[in-house]
């Protein structure tokens, strides 16, 4: 199946603005990550067709996956 996967702030840093991954049937957000190269640890809000989820949630066929990085400031 195929998602597109957004990265977003300093996560764009020496990796890619938007990609399109090929991934198996019944994937997860972390396995899509995973592919990216993504760490894990690095990825603290995730995004799936507009709604929050966690890194065990399945994907379908067209997802759109939006990622980001811990946000600080103050």
């Amino acid at each position: 199946m195929r998602v597109t996967l957004r990265l977003f702030a300093s996560l764009r840093t020496g990796r890619f603005d938007e990609a399109e991954f090929e991934l198996p049937p019944a994937a997860t957000v972390g396995e899509a990550l995973d592919a990216a190269g993504v760490p894990r640890l690095e990825a603290a809000i995730v995004f799936v067709d507009g709604r929050h989820a966690d890194f065990d949630h399945p994907l379908a066929e067209g997802d759109s996956l939006g990622v980001f990085p811990p946000i600080g400031g103050g």
